[in-house]
């Protein structure tokens, strides 16, 4: 009785031996995969050299999220450029404003470089001017500096069908020019203040980024559209091309060879409601000038870039 024991608890110690060794062979082997293979985990490849992208489409509004994205890639020390992509009519000020303002942040440690597809009109063209080189179409549509605001009048159609709004604020200005009532002379003169100020800085942007003043800034800065080589041509983007004429720039100028990849880097966009989901879509090009630029909510008392 006691031999088998004996045996017994012998094959007890022999097991759990075996299985302690397996365990121990199970963790080196995972150790070794990851010193050996690059690991693609939550942070994705984020350690591998490579070119980040980002596509900046449809209207240009204040975006926290995209904001946060693009410091990410200004504060990650494996993304060695920026490639933009553009496709967007414009958008307001403000979130242009911003925009450019996260791009030229990443620009201050690594080179941006913008593509422009269809169109950069406007905020778009905002968009381009934090780069430090712009690739264009030929024919792509560019420019269009200037600003505006819009306040549908409704106050002629309220008269005809026998309504009438009152109004009672606390000073005359108050949410002015409104859209029921005849604008107010002081009104107009406000707003034209508020677009006079919003476009000065757009086009010292304009001036101080791409190196123009005096009648060559005037000829660009009345609002108009360019193709891209009538821009080229004015100064206001570098190269005709696409992103193969990116890669070169960053490869001429900055050594970033082509064996580096392109990672896109995305972040979650709300969706605008319907009709103002046109402003993605190619329908944008078919509403009237301005229109193709607004927003739900506040946003509709915004200054637009168009």
């Amino acid at each position: 009785m006691t031999a088998t024991a004996d045996m017994i608890l012998e094959r007890r110690r022999t097991r759990r031996r075996l299985a302690f060794w397996r365990i121990a062979a199970i963790v080196a082997f995972v150790i070794a995969l990851l010193v050996v293979v690059p690991w693609r985990g939550l942070a994705g490849s984020a350690e591998q050299a490579h070119i980040a992208r980002i596509a900046v489409n449809g209207a240009i509004v204040d975006d926290r999220e995209r904001t946060e994205a693009i410091r990410k890639i200004a504060e990650r020390d494996s993304a060695k450029a920026l490639i933009v992509d553009i496709a967007s009519p414009g958008g307001t000020v403000v979130g242009s404003e911003a925009l450019y303002e996260a791009l030229r942040g990443v620009a201050a440690n690594k080179p941006v470089v913008a593509v422009v597809g269809e169109v950069a009109a406007s905020g778009g063209y905002i968009t381009a001017l934090a780069a430090d080189h712009i690739v264009t179409r030929r024919n792509s549509i560019t420019g269009s500096i200037g600003v505006l605001s819009m306040v549908p009048n409704v106050a002629t159609l309220l008269e005809r069908i026998g309504v009438s709004v009152r109004e009672i604020k606390s000073s005359p200005l108050k949410a002015a020019p409104s859209t029921f009532n005849e604008p107010d002379p002081r009104a107009i003169a406000a707003m034209e203040a508020l677009i006079e100020d919003s476009y000065g800085w757009f086009r010292g942007i304009v001036g101080e980024r791409r190196g123009l003043s005096g009648a060559a800034l005037d000829r660009v800065a009345d609002g108009r559209v360019f193709t891209g080589q009538q821009a080229m041509e004015l100064g206001l983007v570098d190269t005709i091309g696409a992103r193969p004429a990116a890669r070169a720039w960053l490869s001429s100028e900055h050594g970033i060879g082509p064996d580096l990849d392109v990672r896109t880097y995305t972040w979650g966009e709300s969706e605008l409601p319907f009709p103002l989901d046109l402003l993605d879509s190619g329908a944008s090009s078919l509403l009237p000038a301005g229109i193709g630029n607004l927003t739900s909510g506040p946003r509709l008392m915004a200054l637009y870039t168009q």
